[in-house]
C-alpha cells in the first residue's frame, strides 16, 4: 500500500511541473511536508519560475531555520508570503543563496512592510543606521560604536540584499511594475553609496573634514531605471573645505571616493552588490577621478564630446553634498540642451551608435536584447536623441528616465500615442526579461540563453515560466524576443522622425502639436539643407485623409532617416514627392510602397544619391517596381531586350514613334542599371555590359526603323546591306553611363544594284538612323559617333567592306590598328558584320605583331594625347580617363600588349581590357602582381567616373574638386567618415590616388621600358 501511494504522489507531482516527481517527494519528505496537509504550498511551489528550484531552495532554507515548524505554519497561513517566497526561491538562487545564510529572512517577505514601496529617505536612513552613521548630519560618517555590526561594510551589504529580497518578493508576484522596481533599485543603489561614503568618512576623518564631495549617479541609476545587477555609473565633484588646499582636498576626495567606490565590491561571505564605475567622468578612465565644480564646467564647455552630453541627459545628484550636487547640475545641465546645436551633431551620435552594434561579437548578436538589434539600446537611443534636439525648447522633456521621457514626447505631440506604447511595452518586456535574467544569480547579464545547450535550455524554460508562459515556455519566449526585437527595430526609425510629421500632416484630434519652426529644426539637425522647403513636400504628401496620404504618413517617418543617410537628403524628399504625384494614385504602387519597405528604403537611397537616376525615374516613374527585389535589378538577356525592341517596331506604324518607344526601353534599362549600381548589386563589368547591351538593341531597332523609313521613301528594294560595327567602349562592351556609341558603318551592294545607288542608300540609312537616336525626346538620346573610322572626320562616313579591306591593307596608322581592337559587329547583317571582322583580325592581330617603329609611335602617341587632350586646368592626379594611372593608362598598357602578341595568343583576342590582362598574365607577358595593381586602379576609375555622373546628372572625368561634390561621390561609393572624423571624400581621395600612384608606376616600367 505505502509503495502504490508513493508512485501515485510522484506521479501526481510529476504532472504538476516537478522534474522528477520521485526527487520531489523525496525532498518533501526530508522538509517534513507532507503533501496532503500542505496542498497550496505544494500548488506554489509548482507555480514557480522554476519548481525543483523552489523546492530545492525551501528545503535548504529550513536545515537552516532555528525553528522550520514555524516557517511551514507561516506558509500555510500567510498566502502572501507564500507567494512572495515560492517565487524568489524558483527564480533566484542568489537570493536563496542569502535566505540559507539568513534563515531568519523570510520575515522580509512577510506582513505589511512587504508589501509597501519605500521611499529613498527611508531607505538612505536604513543603510545609514546600518554603518552607524547619523543620516540627519551635513556628513554622516559611521561610528563603529554606535554600528550594529562589527563589520559594517558587510552589514551593509547584507542589509542591501534584505532589501532587494523585499523587492523581489513585490516584482515576482506583480505588486510592483517595473518603473516601480528601477525607480527602488537606483533609490537603493544611492543609499549604498551614501552609506559607503559614510563608512568612508568614518575610516579617513580628516580626509572627510577636507572637502565637500557629492556623488552624481549617471545612467540608469541617474535615470531612476536601474537594474538587479549593473554597474553603477557616476561621477565625483569636489570642493575643498574652508581653509583648505584646493590640490590638498581634491586628494582627499579621491581617498575618500576610491573607499566608497570598493565597498559594494568586496568580497566576503555577503558576497558583491555590484562595480562602482566611474567611467563617465572628464577624459575617461584617463581623467582624475575627483575634479573641482570649475574644472567639470571647464572641460564640457571646452572638450566633451556630443556623446557626453548624451550621458549626461541622467545625471543626477545620488549621494554626499546635497548643495554641490545641485550646483553641478545647474551648472552642467544647460549645456546638455544646448548640445544638438553642435556641427555634425546627427553625424556624431550616429557614429557613436555604428560604434556600439561593431563590438558586439557575431555569436552573441541575435541573443543580446541590451545592445543589439531591436534590443533596449535602440529604444534609449532614440528616445534621448528626441530629447536632445525637442528638450532644448521643451522642459517637460528633460527627464533622464526611459519611460517618463517617452511619455512626454508622446503627450507632446512628438512622437504618436501608438508608437510610444508600443515602444513603451516592448521596453517594459525587455527590461522584464532583462531582470530576471540577472535575478537567478545576482549577476550582469544582458544575453538571452542560448537554447542550444542543456543548460541554456533550462535557463529558458525558467525565463519563459516567469513571465508566464507555461504550456510552451521555451518556444514561447524565444518567439517573444523575436517579435519584440522586430516591433522595436521597426519603430526605431519611426520614433526617430514621426515627430516632424505630426507637425506637418493634418491630422483630426491634438496630434499636431509642433510648429513647422520646431519641425524645421527637426529637418535641419538631420542634414537637410532647405527645412521650409523639406517641410512642404511632407505637407504635400501628408495632407488629407486620403489612403494615399494615409500610407505616406506611415511611410514617411521611415524614409526621412534613409534620406538623411544619404548625398542629399533634400533632392531625395523632392524626388520622392515628383514619383508620389505621378503614381500615388496607381493601386500598385500604393501596395508596394505599404507592403514592401525596401521599395521605399531603396527609393530614398537612389534620389538622394542621383540626380541622373531621379531623371530617370521622373520620366517613367512605374520603374520604381524594379527596386523591390535585387532580381529585379539584373541585367537582362540581350535577346529578351532585343524582342521587346522588335515589338516595339512592329507595333508602331511610325518609325519616329517605334524608336521613341525602343529609347524608352533603353531609359528603363539604364535606370535598372543605375540603380543595381548605386546599392551595389552589380559591379563596374556589370555596368558597363549592361549599357552596352541596350545601346547594341537600340543600335539595331533604329537601323531597322531607318531601313523602313529609306525604303518607303525610295519605293523600291534596298540597295545595299549594312551592319554597324561597334568600336572604342561600345564594342569592347564597356560603356559608361555617358559614353557615346563610337561606331564605324560598312555596307555592301546587293545584287545587281548600282555602286552609286547602294552609297547614296547607305548614307541615308545611316543618317535616318542617327536622327531617330537623337532627335528631342524625354529620353536620354544616344550620340552616334563615327570619328574612329578611317582617316577620322576627314573620310566618308560609310564604306564598303572592300574599301575598308583596302584602306586597312595598304594605309591602315597603327592607331587605326590599335583602334581595330576593340572592334565588334553591334547592330545590321550579321553575316557582313562577321566577315568584317575575319577581315580586321588579319590587320589588329597581325603576323609579328607591331614592329619597333609601331611600339614608338604608340608611345609618342600616348605621350602625346597626355599633353595635348588633359582639360586645361585638371589635376592629372584626378583624372579618371586621362590622368596618372587613369583609364587610359590601364587599357593602353593592355592594347600594346595585344598589338605585340595576340597573334600568337589567342586567348589576347579580346575587345576588353580585363580579360586581356587576365590573358597576358596567362602567358607570361604581364606580371600577375602588375596585373593586380592595374585592374584595381582600371576598376576604381571606372567606377568613379560613372558614379560622377550618377551623382551630378552630367558627365565628367575629373573627380570634382568641390568638396561637398566630392563627398557626395564618396558616399554614393559607401565611404562614410570614419571613426578618426576623417571625412568620405578624404577617404576616396587617398584611395584614388594610392591606386593610381600604384598604376602609373607599373604603366610606366611596361609600357615605356617593356
Amino acid at each position: 500500500m505505502r509503495e502504490g501511494t508513493t508512485r501515485t504522489t510522484a506521479g501526481a507531482l510529476a504532472r504538476l511541473g516537478f522534474g522528477e516527481g520521485a526527487r520531489a517527494l523525496r525532498l518533501l519528505d526530508e522538509a517534513g511536508i507532507d503533501p496532503a496537509d500542505h496542498h497550496e504550498l505544494l500548488q506554489a511551489l509548482a507555480a514557480a519560475a522554476d519548481p525543483d528550484q523552489a523546492l530545492t531552495g525551501l528545503v535548504r532554507i529550513a536545515e537552516q531555520a532555528p525553528d522550520a515548524g514555524e516557517l511551514l505554519e507561516a506558509l500555510d497561513g500567510d498566502a502572501d508570503l507564500r507567494a512572495r517566497l515560492t517565487a524568489v526561491l524558483g527564480a533566484s538562487d542568489a537570493l536563496t543563496d542569502h535566505l540559507v545564510r539568513h534563515p531568519g529572512d523570510w520575515r522580509e517577505l512577510r506582513g505589511p512592510d512587504a508589501a509597501r514601496t519605500p521611499g529613498a529617505a527611508e531607505l538612505r536612513d536604513g543603510l545609514m543606521h546600518t554603518v552607524g552613521a547619523d543620516p540627519t548630519a551635513a556628513a554622516p560618517a559611521a561610528d563603529p560604536d554606535t554600528a550594529p555590526d562589527d563589520n559594517p561594510s558587510r552589514a551593509l551589504r547584507a542589509a542591501y540584499h534584505r532589501r532587494v529580497l523585499r523587492l523581489a518578493g513585490r516584482d515576482l508576484t506583480g505588486a510592483a511594475d517595473l518603473a516601480a522596481v528601477g525607480a527602488e533599485l537606483a533609490d537603493l543603489a544611492a543609499a549604498v553609496l551614501d552609506a559607503s561614503l559614510a563608512v568612508a568618512r568614518g575610516e579617513s576623518p580628516q580626509d572627510a573634514a577636507a572637502c565637500r564631495l557629492a556623488v552624481i549617479g549617471m545612467g540608469k541609476c541617474g535615470g531612476r531605471e536601474l537594474n538587479y545587477v549593473s554597474d553603477v555609473d557616476v561621477v565625483f565633484v569636489a570642493e575643498p573645505a574652508p581653509g583648505t588646499d584646493e590640490h590638498e582636498a581634491m586628494q582627499a576626495a579621491t581617498r575618500l571616493a576610491s573607499r566608497m567606490m570598493a565597498i559594494p565590491a568586496e568580497t566576503d561571505g555577503e558576497g558583491t552588490l555590484w562595480e562602482v564605475d566611474p567611467g563617465l567622468r572628464p577624459e575617461g578612465r584617463n581623467g582624475p577621478l575627483v575634479r573641482p565644480l570649475s574644472g567639470h564646467v571647464a572641460y564640457y564647455e571646452r572638450w566633451a564630446k556630443t556623446w557626453e552630453f548624451q550621458a549626461l541627459l541622467k545625471a543626477r545628484p545620488v549621494a554626499g553634498d546635497a548643495e554641490l550636487g545641485a550646483a553641478y547640475l545647474e551648472a552642467i545641465g544647460p549645456m546638455v540642451w544646448r548640445a544638438a546645436d553642435r556641427t555634425n551633431f546627427v553625424e556624431d551620435v550616429q557614429a557613436m551608435r555604428r560604434r556600439v552594434v561593431a563590438h558586439i561579437p557575431a555569436a552573441e548578436t541575435a541573443r543580446e536584447i541590451k545592445l543589439g538589434p531591436g534590443g533596449l539600446r535602440d529604444i534609449e537611443f532614440s528616445v534621448q536623441l528626441l530629447q536632445l534636439v525637442h528638450g532644448r525648447a521643451d522642459a517637460a522633456l528633460r527627464s533622464g528616465n526611459t519611460l517618463e521621457a517617452l511619455e512626454a514626447l508622446s503627450s507632446g505631440g512628438y512622437v504618436g500615442r501608438s508608437d510610444a506604447a508600443g515602444l513603451a511595452s516592448s521596453y517594459r518586456f525587455l527590461r522584464r526579461v532583462e531582470h530576471l535574467l540577472q535575478l537567478h544569480k545576482l549577476r550582469r547579464t544582458h544575453l538571452l540563453p542560448d537554447a542550444s545547450s542543456p543548460s541554456g535550455e533550462e535557463a529558458l524554460r525558467r525565463l519563459g515560466r516567469a513571465l508566464g508562459h507555461a504550456a510552451n515556455p521555451v518556444t514561447d519566449v524565444t518567439a517573444a524576443w523575436k517579435r519584440v526585437a522586430g516591433d522595436v527595430r521597426r519603430l526605431h526609425e519611426k520614433l526617430f522622425y514621426r515627430p516632424l510629421l505630426n507637425a506637418v500632416a493634418r491630422l483630426p484630434g491634438d496630434e499636431s502639436r509642433l510648429t513647422p519652426e520646431q519641425a524645421g529644426e527637426r529637418l535641419g539637425a538631420l542634414g537637410f539643407a532647405d527645412p521650409k522647403g523639406a517641410l512642404r513636400h511632407l505637407q504635400a504628401l501628408t495632407s488629407g485623409v486620403s489612403r494615399r496620404a494615409s500610407i505616406q504618413r506611415t511611410l514617411l517617418p521611415v524614409m526621412l532617416g534613409w534620406f538623411s543617410d544619404a548625398p542629399r537628403p533634400d533632392a531625395g524628399l523632392l524626388g520622392f514627392r515628383q514619383v508620389s504625384d505621378a503614381l500615388g494614385a496607381t493601386p500598385w504602387y500604393l501596395r508596394l510602397l505599404r507592403d514592401d519597405v525596401r521599395v521605399a528604403e531603396r527609393m530614398a537611397r537612389v534620389l538622394g544619391t542621383s540626380r541622373y537616376a531621379t531623371d530617370l525615374l521622373l520620366r517613367a516613374p512605374e520603374a520604381v517596381a524594379m527596386l523591390a527585389g535585387d532580381e529585379e535589378l539584373v541585367r537582362r538577356p540581350t535577346t529578351q531586350l532585343a524582342t521587346e525592341a522588335e515589338a516595339a517596331l512592329r507595333r508602331h506604324d511610325d518609325m519616329a514613334t517605334a524608336v521613341a518607344a525602343v529609347r524608352a526601353l533603353r531609359r528603363r534599362e539604364l535606370f535598372r542599371t543605375a540603380a543595381a549600381d548605386l546599392l551595389e548589386v552589380a559591379d563596374i563589368g556589370s555596368v558597363g555590359r549592361s549599357v552596352s547591351a541596350i545601346s547594341r538593341v537600340t543600335v539595331d531597332a533604329a537601323l531597322r526603323a531607318a531601313e523602313r523609313v529609306v525604303a518607303g521613301e525610295r519605293d523600291a528594294a534596298p540597295a545595299c546591306r549594312m551592319a554597324v560595327i561597334g568600336m572604342g567602349r561600345f564594342g569592347g562592351r564597356e560603356l559608361t553611363y555617358a559614353s557615346d556609341a563610337d561606331v564605324m558603318f560598312v555596307y555592301e551592294p546587293v545584287e545587281g544594284a548600282k555602286p552609286e545607288e547602294a552609297r547614296t542608300h547607305a548614307e541615308a540609312l545611316v543618317r535616318e538612323m542617327r536622327r531617330l537616336l537623337e532627335m528631342p525626346a524625354a529620353d536620354p538620346a544616344l550620340v552616334v559617333d563615327a570619328d574612329l573610322r578611317p582617316e577620322g572626320r576627314s573620310g566618308p562616313l560609310v564604306r564598303t567592306f572592300d574599301s575598308y579591306r583596302v584602306y586597312y591593307g595598304k594605309w591602315a596608322a597603327t592607331w587605326e590598328r590599335q583602334a581595330l581592337l576593340r572592334a565588334a559587329p553591334v547592330a545590321g547583317d550579321a553575316g557582313l558584320g562577321a566577315r568584317f571582322m575575319e577581315m580586321v583580325d588579319a590587320v589588329r592581330y597581325a603576323e609579328g605583331g607591331v614592329d619597333a617603329a609601331g611600339v614608338l609611335e604608340i608611345r609618342k602617341l600616348k605621350a602625346r594625347m597626355e599633353a595635348e587632350r588633359l582639360p586645361r586646368g585638371a589635376d592629372p592626379a584626378l583624372h579618371t580617363k586621362l590622368g596618372r594611372g587613369g583609364l587610359s593608362d590601364v587599357e593602353w598598357v593592355a592594347q600594346l600588349i595585344q598589338l605585340r602578341h595576340a597573334h600568337d595568343v589567342p586567348g589576347l583576342r579580346t575587345t576588353q581590357t580585363i580579360p586581356a590582362l587576365e590573358a597576358a598574365v596567362r602567358a607570361d607577358l604581364l606580371d600577375a602582381d602588375d596585373a593586380a595593381v592595374l585592374e584595381v586602379a582600371w576598376r576604381m576609375a571606372a567606377r568613379v567616373r560613372g558614379m560622377i555622373m550618377l551623382v551630378r546628372g552630367r558627365p565628367s572625368d575629373s573627380i570634382p574638386s568641390d568638396t561637398r561634390e566630392a563627398g557626395a561621390v564618396a558616399e554614393a561609393l559607401g565611404y562614410r567618415t570614419g571613426e578618426d572624423g576623417e571625412g568620405a571624400a578624404a577617404q576616396l581621395l587617398q584611395d584614388y590616388r594610392q591606386a593610381t600612384r600604384r598604376a602609373r608606376t607599373v604603366m610606366e616600367r611596361v609600357f615605356y621600358d617593356g
